[in-house]
């Protein structure tokens, strides 16, 4: 099934179901109010929750009414934690060569918890040269069960109730200071948006194995496209490897958000040269990429005024998730 969050002036929002092509909704009131009630009450409430997403997909429900993705916050607008992993050894190879081998490298998020539609506010410095590098990490994340502590991955992939898109927002000016002082990333994660919609690993059909989602992830940055990868390719690390990560020595709480980082595709041309027929998940591994095959990077990072989307469409041509669709604004402004 497929769920979000509808504004409504509060900070949970009120939670409604969307049906299988996004066009249509229909609120959850008579079931649940809020997203985190029915990850609570996962095994009672989830099965209400698809009776009416049954209902709502065979035209049948009487108080639908049409989707609207810019109404949507976040689907879990508060989530008890939010991590991210690095999933993607070319992703990692490219900008974190010193942890290649290493073990999964996993960060604690702090970044608020955006909705697809809303604005990505930076602070703007007109007094200062330094590009603050505002960079999009393309990607997917999954909400959690509870999860107890050393579960393998096999475990806590049963753990996964809803995978949803991701972009987490970074200061690569800020992010190289706080990986120089050692100690996490903090005020370089400034936010996460996710997509409008959360659907369950079912909804996905063939497409959802061995904690992968095998789909491509589509990027366009001011109206071009510069990624388009492939999701299940590019992660060697599974969702139950990073659910586990996390819970190696702590229980993992129902309601926690793991994200799996950028997708990055690795390639190689003909003659043996790194080469990007795939495009890219953020634009550090870009200026990378072009370091190495020229010398020194030549793509800036975003400005204000950029646009930015990211949707995944399933084998039947349709959204799955919605899309990300995000402009960077002035905090100023």
């Amino acid at each position: 099934m497929k769920l979000a969050t509808y504004k409504d002036g509060s900070r949970d929002g009120q939670l409604i179901v969307v049906s299988r092509d996004l066009s249509q909704a229909h609120y959850a009131t008579g079931i649940a109010q809020r997203l985190q009630q029915v990850l609570d009450d996962w095994n009672f409430l989830a099965p209400q929750l698809e009776d009416l997403y049954t209902t709502l997909n065979q035209g049948k429900a009487r108080h639908a009414f049409p989707f609207d993705a810019t109404q949507c916050m976040a689907p879990l607008p508060r989530a008890f934690q939010f991590a991210g992993g690095l999933s993607c050894p070319n992703h990692v190879d490219l900008l974190y060569p010193e942890l290649t081998g290493a073990a999964l490298p996993l960060y604690q998020g702090y970044g608020h918890l955006q909705g697809a539609c809303d604005k990505a506010l930076f602070a703007s410095d007109a007094s200062s040269d330094l590009d603050p590098g505002i960079d999009f990490e393309a990607g997917l994340a999954v909400i959690t069960g509870d999860v107890p502590a050393g579960a393998p991955p096999e475990q806590a992939l049963d753990g996964v109730r809803l995978l949803m898109l991701a972009n987490g927002w970074t200061l690569r000016q800020r992010l190289a200071e706080e990986r120089a002082r050692g100690f996490g990333f903090v005020q370089s994660k400034p936010a996460v948006a996710f997509s409008p919609v959360a659907v369950t690993p079912d909804e996905l059909g063939e497409s959802w194995v061995d904690g992968r989602v095998h789909l491509s992830l589509q990027t366009t940055w001011n109206g071009r496209t510069v990624g388009l990868c492939e999701a299940g390719e590019a992660m060697e690390v599974s969702f139950g490897q990073l659910v586990a990560a996390l819970g190696a020595t702590r229980r993992v709480r129902v309601g926690s958000i793991v994200g799996g980082g950028a997708l990055s595709n690795r390639a190689v041309d003909a003659e043996g040269r790194l080469d990007w027929p795939k495009g890219y998940g953020c634009i550090a591994e870009k200026r990378a990429m072009e370091s190495r095959l020229d010398g020194q990077p030549t793509t800036a990072y975003m400005k204000f005024g950029d646009s930015l989307r990211i949707e995944m469409k399933g084998r039947d041509g349709q959204s799955v998730f919605g899309a990300i669709e995000q402009q960077i604004a002035s905090r100023s402004a």
